[in-house]
């Protein structure tokens, strides 16, 4: 059975099961490798869990870019968290269909990363592979809150965050870049 929780993808077939929400649990709560103030779950990457069997569990990872070097740590996070709830054999399959966009980013993600000093992306309201995205230019400082920013490089610490600088707080900061 596969489940899906809230920031999921629709479509799901049956109600989980107590066990399966437990281990949704356990897998959404490992923390992102590369935002550690994030977990997978408040991340979006996280699409899915089927229970095969006794002890038997295969979760699905959507990167947040094809070719995401940090799905391989992910993967053996997810592993090691279910193996130490009691799972013995736990696949992780990376699904790349629909492609993850930051709109899977749940409010209480984007709450954290302003709080860590990270500009969220801003929803864009779209569907993966849906129409045109319509764009508001503004990045607000996780700082000070202005909107009087300006990009200082297309990409910072990872490849899905650009670095700006704050106007009136004269403060750098990165901004995870909308991805639809």
């Amino acid at each position: 059975m596969v489940t899906r929780g809230a920031g999921f993808p629709a479509g799901t077939p049956e109600e989980p099961t107590a066990l399966e929400k437990e281990l949704l649990g356990v897998a959404g709560s490992v923390p992102d490798p590369e935002l550690p103030v994030l977990t997978l779950a408040e991340l979006g990457v996280l699409r899915g869990l089927h229970v095969l069997g006794p002890g038997r569990v295969e979760v699905e990872l959507t990167p947040t870019y094809t070719g995401c070097p940090a799905v391989e740590t992910m993967s053996a996070d997810v592993v090691q968290a279910l193996r130490e709830h009691g799972m013995t054999d736990v696949s992780v399959r990376t699904v790349l269909s629909p492609p993850w966009t930051t709109d899977a980013i749940t409010a209480e993600g984007r709450r954290k990363l302003a709080e860590f000093g990270i500009a969220p992306p801003r929803p864009t309201g779209g569907a993966p592979g849906g129409g045109p995205v319509a764009v508001d230019l503004a990045v607000r400082c996780p700082r000070c809150g202005s909107t009087d920013t300006t990009l200082l490089s297309r990409f910072s610490s990872t490849a899905c965050k650009a670095l700006r600088r704050c106007a009136s707080c004269r403060e750098p900061f990165d901004h995870f870049k909308e991805l639809t």
